[in-house]
């Protein structure tokens, strides 16, 4: 049966997406765990009540509520519930730890932060650096901890005010922040429209043809674009469900595929490679899943295909430029291609001087959206940044790559100093600002080498101060808990100096270059 996407992309809000499919399909699974379900209608009484409690709590339109979830029930009801109220839901990193974690939190200004009750302790730590948060919400059960100057609540336990009606917003204002690595300087607040949610799931839906029949599945958390955008409110405006997994795992992701009845599911990073490095089996192939649409796509495509009984297709985008390019199912690409621009977008290539480059040449990639929605509305409080990434209407991405006669793009790398982990765009000077720190270090460069998972692995390259000593035991031991595990590197390599371009820049192109051929201590 066909989805509904065609009716949806000039709508307000996801609740207006959510308030025709619950007139459609009400006892229908909106939501699929691993403890259990919510039909359309159950959830709408779920988030309902959050609201209410949320606005007895003081919570009001345009107010910047940051939440500390990974992807249960309570998580997505809580993003309802905000959204219901017109305020705007930060949806924070759960791997964020010490400096990184107090400055995302201290950049939104707010002073009520809702928190998961696993992460309430790591919110705890960096208490006394938060200028602006005087009360924490935490959800699940357990004894409150007590904290100086914050008062500590349990959400299930606000009283509720009488219902509010719903926030009237706009498709061009805020509705969501997500926090993400740029290629330089702290984690970047990414400001995303109510418009941008709604077109982004409408368009990528209707690219893979999602239906009311499809079961999306996700093992990604909230922080994610893949699990909000991608899977929820895709799973909203096909009239389908969202299947979600608390965390990739390659031992148990067909028993969730089945437990699920999952037939659409995204990767991202090495999780193709992990699961097709597994045994085969007699089974493999008896699955319900039709697609998998990803980056980045993996040379043994057509054997992973074959295996499991499946199309995999890829694309092109980010959080903050949208999703601007896509393979179609059922076509043939050329190698090495992820596709061509989505409808509704416009993409160049460019160099260095903004002049756009033909067939073939490597250049700067550059995406419009013809809906000015469709990208990102900016970064928060960086107007020099984003006068920057959006010139000319232009988002400018920072990445490299170039186009065929055909208009096929093939991308090629990054300018950015980013490095790219199983799906996680890392700043390499924010690692570089923790290991500096460490006061037997000296000078650090941090960068990315080729995973043999695809993707990138984090390397650092150190040089000590005079007299000291230090293991890539201790090293690891002290980024541990002041950075997010994703970021600690995997390699470590002691020097007596970087190598300097004539500017006296950190030459990383030739740290690079003689990471495979030099011992790792």
């Amino acid at each position: 049966m066909p989805g509904t996407t065609n009716n949806l992309s000039d709508a307000a809000s996801i609740l207006e997406c959510f308030d025709l499919a619950l007139a459609r399909v009400p006892d229908k699974d909106f939501l699929r765990f691993r403890e259990g379900r919510a039909t359309y209608r159950e959830f709408y009484g779920t988030y309902r009540r959050q609201a209410a409690r949320l606005a007895g709590a003081g919570i009001h339109a345009g107010d910047i509520v940051p939440t500390f979830f990974p992807n249960p029930e309570a998580g997505v009801a809580t993003w309802f519930a905000i959204t219901h109220l017109g305020a705007v839901w930060a949806s924070m990193n759960v791997e964020f730890r010490g400096a990184q974690l107090a400055d995302a939190l201290n950049l939104t200004e707010s002073d009520t932060l809702i928190v998961d009750a696993p992460f309430v302790a790591q919110v705890l730590e960096v208490l006394p650096s938060l200028t602006h948060v005087r009360r924490l919400l935490v959800h699940g059960v357990g004894e409150l901890p007590a904290a100086v100057g914050v008062e500590v609540l349990h959400l299930e336990r606000l009283p509720a005010a009488a219902m509010p009606a719903r926030a009237p917003v706009g498709r061009d204002e805020v509705a969501m922040i997500v926090f993400t690595s740029g290629s330089t300087g702290v984690s970047k607040a990414v400001q995303l429209s109510h418009g941008y949610l709604v077109g982004q799931a409408v368009g990528v839906a209707a690219v893979f043809e999602g239906c009311e029949d499809d079961v999306y599945y996700c093992p990604y958390p909230l922080y994610h674009w893949d699990a909000t955008i991608g899977t929820v409110v895709i799973a909203i405006v096909t009239l389908g469900t969202a299947a979600l997994a608390p965390r990739f795992s390659v031992s148990r992701f067909w028993e969730d595929i089945r437990a699920f009845g999952a037939t659409v599911f995204d990767f991202m990073g090495a999780t193709l490679t992990f699961i097709h490095n597994r045994p085969e089996r007699p089974d493999d192939a008896d699955n319900p899943v039709r697609l998998a649409w990803g980056v980045p796509m993996p040379p043994f495509r057509a054997d992973f295909e074959r295996r499991f009984d499946l199309e995999l297709i890829e694309g092109y985008g980010s959080t903050e430029g949208g999703i601007s390019v896509f393979q179609q199912p059922g076509r043939t690409y050329p190698p090495g291609s992820c596709g061509r621009v989505a409808p509704g977008f416009e993409l160049k290539i460019l160099d260095d001087g903004d002049n756009e480059l033909g067939p073939g040449e490597v250049g700067e990639i550059v995406t419009r959206p013809r809906d000015r929605n469709q990208m990102m509305l900016g970064y928060f409080r960086m107007p020099e940044a984003n006068a920057e990434l959006l010139r000319g209407g232009w988002y400018h991405s920072g990445d490299l790559g170039r186009l065929d006669e055909a208009g096929n793009l093939y991308f090629v790398g990054r300018k950015k100093d980013v490095i790219r982990r199983r799906g996680e765009n890392i700043s390499a000077l924010e690692i570089e600002n923790v290991i500096e720190a460490h006061p037997a270090v000296l000078e650090v460069a941090a960068y990315g080498v080729d995973s043999e998972f695809s993707e990138e692995e984090v390397a650092v390259a150190v040089v000590l101060q005079p007299g000291a000593s230090l293991s890539d035991a201790e090293l690891r031991d002290y980024c541990d808990g002041r950075m997010a595990r994703y970021m600690i590197p995997q390699h470590i390599r002691f020097l007596q100096s970087l190598p300097k371009t004539p500017t006296e820049k950190v030459a990383k192109a030739e740290l690079k270059r003689l990471h495979g051929g030099a011992a790792l201590i």
